[in-house]
């Protein structure tokens, strides 16, 4: 891997307060090493890495990615109860997911208008909010 994926996945890491492992900087410089934005899933991740000759088991993989979530470095997009997909775009942003390719891409932002959300439960405050429009070409 270029030396320059390999410092910008120390650095996310390290903003993240993430001990950079062998592990964790691998699968870090295949998601952000480049600087561009990604949606994986842990499937998708485990082959990148495949591809890439690193040596990682699927486990990691999963295990791995919920760090970078816990940290702060990702987002969790859940598309239904079964698939999750992980973005490294952190700010505020809706997404498009292609029923037919299964592919999670981000949609335009500024077109998106929330006139207002229900009121969280007492106790209890909004953390994220998750737009996730489902599309499928006309039959």
């Amino acid at each position: 891997m270029a030396t320059s994926a390999i410092q910008n996945a120390a650095d996310w890491l390290e903003r993240g307060g993430l001990r950079p492992t062998r592990q964790r900087l691998a699968l870090a410089s295949l998601l952000i090493g480049d600087g561009e934005d990604r949606h994986v899933t842990a499937e998708s991740l485990f082959d990148m890495a495949a591809v890439a000759e690193e040596k990682v088991s699927l486990a990691t993989v999963y295990n791995t990615l919920r760090a970078f979530c816990d940290a702060g470095l990702m987002n969790e997009v859940v598309v239904d109860g079964s698939k999750s997909y992980f973005d490294t775009r952190m700010d505020d942003h809706p997404h498009f997911f292609w029923e037919d390719s299964a592919v999670l891409t981000d949609a335009p932002k500024e077109e998106l208008e929330l006139a207002r959300i229900p009121k969280a439960p007492e106790g209890t405050e909004v953390s994220r909010v998750d737009v996730v429009i489902r599309l499928r070409r006309p039959r």
